[in-house]
């Protein structure tokens, strides 16, 4: 069974070399992993709580789009999507807003830090606060949870972020679940391992900074740039020390074990600084210039990243649309036409739901099977000894804990204090298999 990943780009700005090390290239390795099923999408209803700029947003939507798919992005194996394309985010937006408390939403790490500034700076608390600030979490929650995302990688400053969508997705589950959890509740993956590459001037690259250098710039502007960097004064035949420099950690975020090791021994040995930024110029730009091409003609051909963009926004209303359909209905917002069957309905689904049947199998042996509502097999149990023992077990799987469910390439079993007890037929594929172990879900969840 695969991971569902969900990773969101604000677009505010233009890519540079530090987003691209630190999580474009991570994320675009993650994707083809066939294990995980990746989501990526264009934050661009997020970019307009801290952005004014109509253009600014616009130009960089298109940036960061053709920056994904020049640096190789499949998206034949990730769905690659823009969020003000997808209309199901923001009504589910709504719907959760319904049940957040103002009380978890004061305690966001980025509303705190304004009120703070204000009355540092004795002016109202809420000063220039928005709403869209304000209830920024409730629009990430929305994002991660019409998905049902299992896994979303972030920085340490966006953990708190997706706690709180679980949050609010738990007590969504326990309003309107009815025993059932609409919502799979997302998992923080903390990534301690990324890369954070220094700027130009030694600190941590940033557009705050400003001491960026761009990822698909000119040549010139690339070698410009590296010219830039900060480096101590020591002259042409003096020893360098390769870990305190900021350019040797750049090289080797692109260098292979071999060439970081060279050129760590070129600098120890007296590389001038020059010709250390110049070999730094050449690594980027082998690295990099193939991708600037296809960048450019990505950009110059607006109209098939929209094409590219809309494709992946129908991909991902394939799953948002019908699941926020199951939403509504689970809040009440049902049709009328619908109403009059609803008593009909609920007594057929009485009349004919998923049991159990007991048996005695020709060997002697006890055993049982769960048969959905259309009598299709679900499981079937182990052998067991005696009648009581059968019994148990069954009377276990209905007593509404937690079920142990393991998969084991197209077959499913179900555990009781570390002993399988029964087990399902073989499937044809993975749908189907998800497919059962859902219907078995539903067939054992505690009846109201």
């Amino acid at each position: 069974m695969t991971t569902r990943i969900l990773t969101g780009i604000t677009t505010t700005g233009t890519p540079h070399l530090g987003n691209y090390a630190g999580a474009i290239r991570p994320a675009i390795v993650a994707s083809r992993d066939p294990q995980m099923d990746s989501f990526y999408f264009l934050a661009d209803y997020h970019a307009l709580i801290k952005c004014d700029d109509p253009a600014r947003i616009q130009r960089s939507r298109l940036e960061i789009a053709a920056t994904w798919l020049a640096l190789g992005l499949d998206t034949d194996k990730a769905t690659f999507y823009r969020q003000s394309d997808i209309p199901e985010i923001p009504e589910l937006c709504w719907l959760l807003t319904c049940v957040a408390g103002k009380g978890l939403l004061n305690r966001a790490h980025a509303y705190k830090a304004s009120v703070d500034k204000n009355v540092e700076a004795g002016e109202d608390p809420d000063a220039g606060v928005t709403m869209g600030l304000f209830s920024y979490p409730v629009l990430m929650a929305a994002d991660i949870l019409m998905f049902n995302a299992q896994k979303v990688p972030v920085g340490r400053d966006q953990i708190q972020h997706v706690e709180m969508a679980r949050d609010i997705g738990q007590r969504f589950n326990h309003l309107f679940g009815k025993g059932k959890d609409l919502f799979v509740l997302p998992e923080v993956v903390i990534e301690e391992e990324v890369a954070t590459l220094p700027g130009l001037d030694g600190r941590k690259m940033s557009k705050s900074y400003d001491n960026t250098i761009p990822l698909f710039g000119s040549a010139k502007q690339l070698k410009d740039a590296v010219a830039r960097i900060v480096t101590d004064s020591k002259l042409p035949g003096e020893p360098k020390d390769a870990e305190g420099s900021h350019l040797f950690t750049l090289y080797q975020a692109f260098a292979s074990q071999s060439q970081q090791a060279e050129f760590r021994a070129e600098l120890e040995g007296g590389l001038a600084w020059g010709e250390a930024k110049n070999r730094l110029y050449q690594l980027l730009e082998d690295t990099l210039g193939e991708a600037r091409e296809r960048y450019n003609a990505l950009i110059a051909r607006p109209a098939d990243l929209e094409d590219i963009l809309l494709a992946g926004a129908v991909k991902a209303r394939k799953i948002a649309t019908p699941f926020l359909g199951e939403l509504r209905e689970a809040v009440g917002l049902r049709s009328f036409r619908e109403q009059v069957q609803v008593a009909t309905s609920e007594k057929k689904k009485a009349a004919k739901s998923a049991r159990f049947v007991s048996f005695r199998d020709d060997d002697g042996s006890f055993r049982f099977r769960l048969l959905d509502a259309d009598g299709e097999q679900l499981l079937l149990s182990k052998s067991f000894a005696d009648g009581k023992s059968a019994g148990m077990a069954n009377k276990r799987l209905q007593s509404g804990e937690p079920l142990d469910v393991r998969v084991e390439g197209r077959v499913f079993s179900v555990w009781v204090d570390g002993e399988s007890v029964a087990s399902s037929p073989e499937f044809t594929d993975g749908q189907a298999l998800e497919d059962a172990i859902a219907r078995l879900r539903e067939a054992l969840a505690p009846q109201e």
